[in-house]
Order: C-alpha cells, then structure tokens, then sequence
C-alpha cells in the first residue's frame, strides 16, 4: 500500500511540475486512479488527502480534485555562481520538520491566532528562548526579552527611541551592516564610524569617541561580523564594555550569527555587563528560516516599557503563529539538531572560498581570513571600476555584492562583499577563478602598479 500510495503523490506532483496538469485543472476520478495504479480506492483517497494538506490539491464536494495555483520556486540558473545572497542555504533548510511544528501551534494556538499576543511575545517562546540562549553564554530572565519581527525593527526601534544615557549619537563599526546604516540614514540620525579591520578597532580612537561625541549607543557585530568576517577576542569585548560603563554609552550586540562560532570558549559582550549596560539583539533567520521574522532582544529592565510602546507603535505585537512554530522547534530540540548540519556546511564552505582565494587571487588583492560565517570582503585597488566589476561578473552568471554601502559615505573602500551561504560548494573554484581573471584583466587594462596599492590586513 506505501509503495502505491507514494507512487501517487509523486505522480501527481510530476504532472503539475511538467505542467501536464496547471492550475485548476481537474484530477482524473478516485475510480480512475485506482485502476492506473492498481490499488485500492481508499489507497487514492489518502494520497489525495495528503496533498490536499499540502495545498497542492483542493476537493470540490460531488465533483472532485483540483489543482491549486501550484507556484513553483524558480530554479536557479545551472551556470549560476552565487556570492550574493546571504540567506541560509536552502539544501538545509528544514521545511518539512517546522512545518510539522506550525500544524502543531495552530492546533494549540488557535484561539490566540485570533487574538492580539503578550506585547513583549510569548511567555512560553521567551521561556524557551532564555534557555536556549543559555549555549550562547547569554543568561538573562524571559521578562527581559522582547520578540520582535526579525532583528532589523529591533534596530530600527533602539535607533529612534531614547535611552536613559540621554544621548543622540551612534557610533558604528566601519564597515558594518548595511541595514542598520539605511536605518540611521533614513532617520536622520548622527552617526559616527570607527574603522574596523581583521586586527580589530584602535582603542584610543573609541575611548576619544566616547568621550568627546556623545554617543547613545555603538552598535557592533562581534562575531563573523558583516561584511568583513571578523571576530574579537574574549580580551577586546572586555575592554570595550569597561568604556562603554566609563563614559555611559550603551552598547547594541547583534550576535546574529552566534552559532557559527568554533570557538567554545568565546563569549558574548552581554556577558561581561548582563546588568544593563548590554543590548543583546538574536535574529532567528541567518541560520534557520528568514520568512519566519523571528528575532530577540535582551533589554536591561529599564527600558523594556520604552522598547515596547515604540514596538506597539509599528506592528502592535509580532505574529502569534511564528512565535508558536518557533517554540515548538525550541522545545523539541529540533533546532539544536538542525544547527549541527549548519555548522558543518558553513565551516566547509569557507575553507573552500579561502583556499580559493589564496590560489587564484592576485598578490596585491587583499581579502579577509574570516574563521567562520558567511562573510569575507575583497578589496580592490583604488582605480578599479567596482560598479563595473559587478556588470562584468554578473554577465557571467557570477553574483557578488558592492561592499560600498556597507560604510558610511566618508569612510567608503573599494570592495566586494562574498557570501558563501548559498554558493554551490562545486562552483566555488570557477567563481574565485573567474573573480582574479577579471580583476587582473582590468588591472592590465589601466597598467596599474601593483605596489601602489595600500595594503588592508
């Protein structure tokens, strides 16, 4: 009976795939596909139920089943390189486990789905939350968390609320995540930058900035940082929490990709101050499902009225369903279990970028060692054309990103962000291949010196 009853669903499903069958078109009768298949009519009835759960059927009472607008994800193209995107990859994506957890929440959330939640989220998800940020060093109580629809309105909402420090000013990484930077830009914010290398941030220059600029908060990725890959030590998160408390500056800790740390021994900077002087902001997409808007805040207790009523004011409260699909997948212990592929997957891919970088780029091109994450950042010499660098490669079917919107307009470099998130692990070679023979092409073009170039470790 298996053997038939799965020969249906992927029969069916290879029609509409083939568009043998397209939207609204009638399935042949519960008679006629048990003789097809030579099996019983209650064999048809639970394959048609089945797809019917998953919305690629629907019954029409006394007349039978059809086909639902079936859209199917496009197909990449096959010659497709893909350095750009920067979501989680989607061979690993566990569809078909969280799906199990959201017939679940609606089964137990069903009164609430019609209900406004809890302003600051679920208790229970905050419960399961709080224990889980528990691996990540982060110990806090679930009243101190806030759910929020992904990290980027956490960031918006802390940009634009007041602080009790009194403040105006942020203080950003240089270069830092691109999000964050429309969000200061787009409302009008004073922002300052801090350069940031793979060697870290000159202390004296952020003390001086603390000092003399008035800065509610500096907002800072501390670990495979965006774009460049870079991560601080134990040591530097110390030191930068202890100026922070110096000069009453706050501090923005967007640990979104935590997980992908090899090191056990590396903490958070909400460790080192978990009292209040610490922002912790946790994003659930990176490293899971992005369409969930999943993200989390660890507020010192002083400002969670503040945080919420600027929270209200946007979407009155996130969505009840993904809060309860998302405590499901905590609890059951199916998020712990999806992470160790992930990590695994990541941490080969960007060996594999990095050795091709070193293989195939040209000496005088620099690029950053990241030792985990999705990020690593190119950068080219001074007279390169990056916009048409881009064109070029794009025509090829190779994807990257301008690393330019990742600084603020005075401290802009010329750079390539790459993504390794998504790439296909095969094409990794032919990608960085291709990227150095264009660079070394244009290079020849302009008959640069290579030793002009200002070297960036």
């Amino acid at each position: 009976m298996t053997t038939k009853y799965r020969g249906i669903l992927e029969w069916v499903k290879q029609q509409i795939e083939n568009e043998q069958l397209k939207t609204g078109d009638k399935l042949p009768s519960i008679r006629l596909l048990a003789d097809q298949f030579q099996c019983s009519k209650n064999t048809v009835v639970k394959a048609l139920v089945e797809l019917e759960q998953q919305h690629i059927v629907y019954a029409k009472p006394k007349s039978g089943y059809y086909v639902v607008d079936y859209y199917q994800t496009p197909s990449p193209h096959e010659k497709d390189i893909d350095f750009l995107s920067a979501g989680p990859d989607k061979q690993i994506m566990p569809y078909e486990d969280f799906q199990h957890c959201i017939n679940q929440a609606i089964e137990h959330y069903k009164e609430q789905l019609f209900t406004y939640s809890e302003q600051q989220g679920l208790f229970s998800l905050r419960k399961e939350i709080a224990k889980y940020l528990q691996h990540l060093q982060v110990f806090t109580k679930p009243e101190r968390l806030v759910i929020t629809s992904g990290s980027q309105q956490a960031l918006h909402i802390l940009a634009n609320m007041p602080f009790p420090n009194g403040k105006k000013n942020v203080l950003i990484e240089q270069p830092t995540y691109f999000g964050m930077i429309d969000t200061l830009q787009l409302n009008q914010i004073t922002t300052l930058g801090i350069e940031l290398t793979m060697e870290g941030i000159d202390f004296e220059r952020l003390e001086y900035l603390f000092r003399t600029n008035d800065i509610k908060f500096f907002y800072i990725v501390p670990r495979c940082h965006n774009p460049l890959g870079h991560h601080y030590t134990n040591e530097e998160k110390k030191k930068i929490v202890a100026l922070a408390e110096k000069y009453d500056v706050y501090i923005v800790e967007d640990d979104f990709l935590a997980e992908l740390d090899p090191d056990l021994k590396a903490d958070p900077l909400f460790a080192y101050e978990p009292n209040g002087r610490v922002i912790y902001v946790k994003s659930f997409s990176k490293v899971f499902l992005p369409g969930l808007r999943m993200a989390t805040v660890a507020l010192p207790e002083t400002m969670i009225p503040t945080f919420v009523s600027y929270k209200f004011s946007t979407d009155f409260t996130s969505s009840t369903l993904s809060q309860g699909a998302l405590e499901i997948y905590l609890k059951n212990g199916m998020f712990h279990y999806h992470l160790e592929s992930v990590k695994k997957l990541y941490i080969k891919k960007m060996k594999t970028v990095l050795e091709a970088c070193s293989l195939y780029l040209p000496d005088y091109v620099q690029f950053t060692k990241p030792k985990s994450g999705f990020y690593l950042t190119i950068f080219l010499p001074s007279h390169i054309d990056v916009n048409k660098l881009i064109y070029l490669l794009h025509e090829k079917h190779i994807y990257v990103d301008n690393a330019s919107r990742m600084y603020l307009a005075e401290n802009s470099q010329q750079a390539i962000r790459l993504s390794i998130s998504q790439v296909n692990e095969d094409k990794i070679h032919l990608g960085i291949q291709q990227i150095a023979t264009y660079i070394i092409d244009m290079c020849e073009k302009k008959k640069y010196n290579p030793l002009s170039f200002k070297s960036y470790h």
